[in-house]
């Protein structure tokens, strides 16, 4: 019988629905810790330093696929992605846009940094951390790769490491003898960790990692310098005397400055484990990539493969599973 159009509900009905409502809440409650305990995608490395390009680059294409591909072979896991926007760093542009674009699909590996060049006209400070807040809302984890034919240490360069520093995206910067200068002992560097101690800066190129020894002249900013590392390099001694100061390990220079001196390498390894960065600059399909050998013939202890290889660069761009 119903009373007022309702259906009369019994008190046995009532508890069997309350016991089954609750099951649903518990149940979506295990399925949410599951899921926020899902582990990260399988691989050994973090890769801090790939790019993707298009089609009328001189050197043969990489698109995101492709990119994927190579890294399920190399048991890599995730990736930055690093646009090239300054007329200094490549053969065309790669923006951020088409960055962000290219890796839309495949966020929980492929990671987008964003750039900016620091002498773009009409481009203020306030304006300068309004685009990069846009930048990291659409996804940017980061500013790089920073390859623009100016002192480490021009006024603008450090313009805008503050506004990184301000928005909170680290920075991956180029430095040789032709993008972001600087002199033997890295001063200019070393101004610019003073003067922005909020910032984070991730060195790459030849003219940092050529840095690891002492006893350099400024044309070894722009080599793979050969032979025993000589001490009183610039890079342990910023190390030793910064936080916010990291390396990246990709291309020829990383390679060349641990290989050139195995023994040394090594210990560096071991002695700034929490300051490394593993990369590759893959870049062009089928490139020859000496990291992975290289770092196998130092058989490192397990806790510091996990830092250089995967754990520092999650931590560092605050990525969780």
């Amino acid at each position: 019988m119903a009373i007022n159009n309702y259906d009369v509900i019994t008190r046995r009905t009532f508890h069997q629905r309350a016991l089954g409502a609750g099951a649903a809440l518990l149940g979506a409650s295990t399925l949410a810790r599951k899921a926020a305990a899902t582990p990260f995608p399988k691989g050994k490395y973090f890769d801090f330093h790939t790019h993707i390009t298009q089609a009328w680059s001189f050197k043969e294409k990489l698109y995101t696929t492709e990119l994927l591909k190579w890294m399920d072979t190399m048991g890599i896991a995730q990736a930055v992605v690093l646009p090239l926007i300054s007329p200094e760093s490549w053969d065309h542009p790669i923006t951020t846009d088409f960055v962000l674009r290219e890796t839309m699909a495949y966020r929980d590996r492929l990671i987008p940094f964003c750039s900016i060049d620091p002498r773009t006209i009409n481009l203020s400070s306030p304006r300068k951390r309004e685009m990069l807040q846009k930048y990291k809302d659409a996804g940017c984890k980061g500013l790089g790769e920073h390859k623009v034919g100016i002192p480490i240490d021009d006024p603008r360069n450090l313009d805008m490491f503050h506004a990184c520093a301000e928005v909170g995206l680290p920075i991956l910067f180029h430095l040789d003898n032709s993008r972001n200068t600087d002199k033997p002992g890295l001063p200019g560097l070393e101004k610019v960790l003073k003067e922005v101690p909020d910032g984070i800066f991730i060195g790459h190129a030849q003219g940092w990692w050529a840095s690891i020894s002492g006893g350099l002249e400024q044309a070894d900013l722009q080599k793979y310098p050969e032979g025993k590392v000589q001490p009183d390099g610039a890079i342990g001694r910023l190390f030793d005397t910064y936080p916010n100061i990291y390396g990246d390990v990709s291309a020829g220079s990383g390679a060349n400055a641990f290989s050139r001196d195995p023994e040394h390498g090594r210990e560096f390894c071991l002695k700034y484990a929490d300051r490394l960065l593993f990369g590759t600059d893959y870049l062009a399909p089928a490139q020859e990539v000496p990291q992975f050998a290289l770092y196998d013939s130092f058989n490192l202890p397990e806790e510091v493969q996990a830092k250089i290889f995967r754990d520092n660069a999650r931590k560092l761009l605050g990525l969780t599973a």
